[in-house]
């Protein structure tokens, strides 16, 4: 099928712009556009989603098997015209410095993406040429087709760094881009904001903003001559919905602009173990969904909202009534500090659901970031005592009180090789900072459910 994945020579060089750009353009074309994402990241998923009209999925080579990565690619791909991915960081930025593991180069070649790299040619001119060059040179089994020019100053900027590029480098320039103040995503502490907390209005002009853009300065039909070549044909048949089940279980999953962030194969891994996702908003809503047999509280933005939260009272008590009734609640970042006593933003503090004697802190930098390894020292929510699965860390807050409560995971983080204890138990509530990606092993979803089903029973005979 038709595909490119969208790298950088750094992270910052404006590969979401110019990712969002393509997309915008091939739908205007009426193409179907699945997208994707190289790495971990919640957040520019969100804006590729709304601009697709299809969920984008992560790819990612530390979490994932090679299998679990050609399995995402096959299955999300289905139906649509063409696939684009976005890097992660720069294209060979990874795990560590001396191999590719992790990196958006892996994944490219793993998945046999052709590579289009943004360049930031502001304050550049011929040593623009040397960058590329570079790239062209340093992995001769990579799939460089194209170069693309971001951040440009005009024509005449341009036409002064195509003559650097082809006097010296083999690479096509696919076109470029201007600095463009009307396609520009406002920044915070994780990253992009998210594209639910953009009006429909903006959402539609920043669409034909980028859509226009790319069809003025980017050589669009260059790009779609580009193939993926994996082999598609032998794309798994359609996965099972908890439809397909007599015992399906009522899940909650909170969405709303507090909670955004979920993998969204985490999300069909557990509706192909029969559960049924059922949303609502910690926000708004007054009380939980009716007839709710788990919840699975992700992460996101609640400290930017927390006053709201916290004067949901109703919504804190019916949390903490489903905790005390024994039914699992699963809950990662955003979603512990939620079941949290209490959260201190700006030197004021907000009381929380309470379900975890935790009190929590924002800070004013990251506590911890990058990949993590977790094993269960115990048998919890998510599986038995010695299953390993992986995530990662990504958090501005730290735990300043803890009480009495145990704990399930031996986190290993990747990047500082720091070591603890983690994965917060009380009753059938499990909560950690790690956002685990459960197709790193699907067998902790189905351990889930499983947990969620016996609870049931278990309530069912106690009620």
């Amino acid at each position: 099928m038709k595909g490119l994945l969208i790298a950088g020579t750094a992270s910052g060089v404006g590969k979401t712009t110019v990712a969002l750009a393509i997309m915008a353009a091939l739908r205007q074309r009426g193409l179907s556009v699945q997208p994707f994402k190289c790495g971990p990241d919640f957040l520019d998923t969100s804006h590729h989603t709304r601009i697709c009209g299809r969920t984008a999925r992560n790819l990612d080579t530390w979490m994932l098997s090679v299998e679990a990565n050609r399995s995402v690619l096959r299955n999300a791909a289905r139906g649509a015209d063409v696939a684009v991915a976005e890097g992660m960081m720069g294209l060979f930025d990874g795990k560590n410095g001396s191999t590719e593991i992790g990196s958006s180069a892996e994944i490219a070649k793993l998945l046999r993406f052709p590579v289009v790299l943004v360049v930031d040619a502001a304050k550049s001119a011929r040593s623009v040429a040397a960058m590329v060059l570079g790239f062209e040179m340093f992995d001769a089994e990579l799939r460089l087709a194209g170069v693309i020019l971001n951040r440009v100053a005009g024509e005449r900027h341009y036409e002064m760094l195509r003559g650097a590029i082809e006097s010296s480098c083999t690479t096509k320039i696919l076109g470029w881009l201007p600095l463009e103040p009307a396609i520009a995503i406002p920044e915070r502490h994780l990253g992009l904001q998210g594209a639910a907390e953009e009006s429909a209005e903006s959402q539609e002009a920043a669409n034909d903003a980028f859509a226009a853009l790319a069809a003025k300065h980017l050589d669009l039909d260059r790009l779609l001559d580009l193939d993926c070549g994996l082999e598609m044909a032998s794309a798994e048949p359609a996965r099972v919905t908890a439809s397909a089940f007599v015992d399906a279980v009522r899940l909650g999953v909170p969405s709303d602009h507090a909670f955004s962030f979920y993998y969204e194969d985490n999300l069909d891994l557990l509706r192909e173990q029969g559960a049924e996702i059922v949303r609502f908003s910690p926000m708004n809503d007054a009380s939980l969904p009716p007839d709710l047999d788990g919840l699975y509280l992700g992460g996101g933005y609640p400290e930017l909202y927390v006053g709201q939260l916290s004067r949901n009272r109703q919504m804190l008590e019916e949390v903490r009534g489903f905790a005390d009734s024994g039914r699992p609640i699963y809950a990662e970042c955003g979603g512990m500090l939620y079941l949290s006593e209490s959260l201190r933003v700006d030197e004021k503090g907000y009381a929380l659901a309470g379900v975890l004697p935790l009190s929590m802190q924002m800070t004013d930098k990251l506590v911890q970031f990058g990949y993590v390894t977790v094993e269960f020292t115990e048998d919890c929510l998510l599986g038995r005592k010695g299953m390993v699965v992986r995530g990662h860390s990504f958090h501005h807050s730290r735990i300043t009180s803890q009480g009495d409560v145990a704990t399930n995971y031996h986190v290993q983080y990747s990047i500082s090789g720091k070591e603890e204890s983690e994965g917060f138990q009380q009753g059938n509530v499990l909560a950690s900072y790690i956002h685990l990606h459960f197709r790193a092993n699907p067998a902790v979803a189905e351990n889930f459910v499983a947990a969620i089903r016996q609870a049931r029973t278990l309530h069912a005979v106690t009620a």
